[in-house]
């Protein structure tokens, strides 16, 4: 029965999820995509090959065993194809909205490289679990046994609380700091809601709190308080803080009014979406309502921020990026999505200056033309300038979405000999996670650098292993 539902793709095209047309999507911040119907869901995951050689699970950070529950949920065995699914992601569900499967799952699949198009790995995922929680399949924590043990966890992004959920499962008492108001991280504050719905986000965590996981929020490490502390209250302490400084861009007129940070601008449209109360979306600094828009990157936070313009009303939005669409970070998807939805890419240009009037408010933006070199160091060709062309952009609000670095750890937390590498990442050992200082873990973006919400995910997890192993030491038994 199950091989006479696979192998369909010779006879079945590839076919997304429905998607919302672009002059109705712009108006709102809910996902694009419709949630396919179950005969649906079944036909497309009955595309897979079965290959012997799962190149989308090699290639997905997580190693899901994507064949076997794409089987599944073609036989009609939905119920075990999440259970399988939740086995080596602790967020399907959100891993199947934002995750670039562009570049990973889907980019690998074995069809897609026969030229039949690719098995819509990311939407059955999401429909199974999206499934699994409309069926009451998805239960909160109830540990076998519970541990007398307890682990801090400093951050409560997506490897911070999947840290927590295998530790609590394994009856460890997990206590999460966070400098918010809201568990999530990124998930909650920089990733709109047209991408990931914020229920999609809290429910997750109301199940983490249901479980035992206790959250202490509006925390700042070193301010309310200190490392020391926490080290003292826990028998170990797992870092997922995530990076959060924006990089800064160095050229005249960089302090003009109108110029923001992506994380601000994003963070402050997410608040609002919550109802919360936003004096600086208020009163217009971080609303493009109105605006002329220029967005300056071309990674996954430029796509976010593009997007949120576009719903927020701009009057013309722009995203300028140094090199071509060929070699640009953000997914080729969501520029899809963009340019469907009135965004205007601006390929090879850079901003060299911003404009401002004489009360310094910003009024246009000075880009430099472009053209891509010879290869750099990461084998990208590097882009130079060219001498002559610049020109002025006009813009009533600037983004910066340039990407994130790591604040300054050891001092801010009053810890020298946390060791850090010459980026100002954590230094941490491969796999286990575990810092120079006795005790501490260090997961996701902190270690990382800027990376993918899936990557936390998994950096999350083996910490949570290793952290388990270090608890039951023989050594450290004997010794309590």
């Amino acid at each position: 029965m199950a091989k006479q539902q696979m192998l369909r793709f010779v006879t079945l095209e590839k076919e997304m999820p429905e998607k919302r047309p672009p002059n109705l999507r712009s108006e709102d911040f809910n996902e694009i995509y419709a949630e396919y119907a179950e005969e649906k869901a079944a036909d497309q995951a009955g595309r897979c090959s079965q290959c012997g050689v799962p190149y989308c699970q090699s290639h997905c950070p997580l190693h899901n065993n994507i064949p076997d529950w794409l089987m599944m949920t073609a036989t009609g065995r939905l119920q075990e194809a999440y259970e399988l699914s939740q086995a080596t992601n602790t967020f399907p569900e959100i891993c199947g909205r934002i995750c670039p499967q562009d570049r990973l799952c889907e980019g690998n699949c074995v069809i897609e490289q026969a030229g039949h198009g690719t098995v819509t790995i990311g939407s059955v995922e999401k429909y199974i679990t999206d499934t699994a929680w409309e069926k009451g399949w998805v239960k909160p924590i109830t540990p076998v046994s519970e541990r007398g043990e307890s682990v801090a966890i400093i951050g409560a992004g997506p490897g911070g609380l999947a840290a927590a959920d295998m530790l609590r499962r394994a009856g460890v008492q997990v206590t999460v700091y966070d400098r918010y108001d809201r568990a999530g991280g990124l998930m909650t504050y920089g990733i709109p809601g047209f991408k990931l719905e914020k229920p999609v986000v809290m429910r997750r965590i109301e199940q983490l709190e249901q479980g035992g996981v206790e959250f202490v929020l509006n925390c700042t490490v070193g301010e309310d308080i200190t490392f020391d502390a926490i080290r003292g209250k826990h028998d170990a302490v797992l870092i997922a803080t995530g990076v959060y400084k924006s990089r800064d861009l160095t050229a005249p007129n960089a302090n003009a009014t109108g110029l923001v940070k992506a994380l601000d601008y994003l963070t402050a449209s997410n608040r609002k979406s919550f109802g919360d109360d936003v004096p600086e979306f208020d009163s217009g600094d971080l609303d493009a309502r109105g605006k002329r828009v220029v967005v300056i990157g071309g990674g996954d936070t430029a796509m976010d921020c593009v997007r949120t313009a576009v719903r927020q009303g701009a009057k013309s939005v722009r995203c300028l990026y140094r090199r071509d669409r060929e070699n640009m970070p953000g997914s080729r998807r969501e520029t899809q999505n963009a340019e469907e939805e009135g965004v205007e890419f601006v390929w090879l240009s850079a901003p060299s200056g911003f404009v401002t009037d004489d009360d310094g408010n910003l009024t246009g933006v000075r880009v430099q033309k472009m053209r891509l070199g010879q290869p750099d160091a990461t084998g990208r060709r590097a882009p130079e300038v060219i001498e002559g062309a610049d020109y002025t952009e006009e813009s009533d609000l600037a983004i910066m979405a340039l990407g994130f670095e790591p604040e300054d750890l050891p001092a801010l937390w009053g810890v020298p000999e946390l060791t850090v590498t010459r980026w100002g990442t954590i230094k941490a050992k491969f796999n286990t996670h575990e810092t120079d200082l006795p005790g501490v873990w260090a997961v996701g973006d902190i270690v990382r650098g800027a990376s993918l919400v899936v990557w936390a995910i998994r950096d999350g997890r083996e910490a949570a292993e290793s952290i388990l192993t270090y608890l039951s030491a023989p050594a450290r038994v004997a010794a309590e």
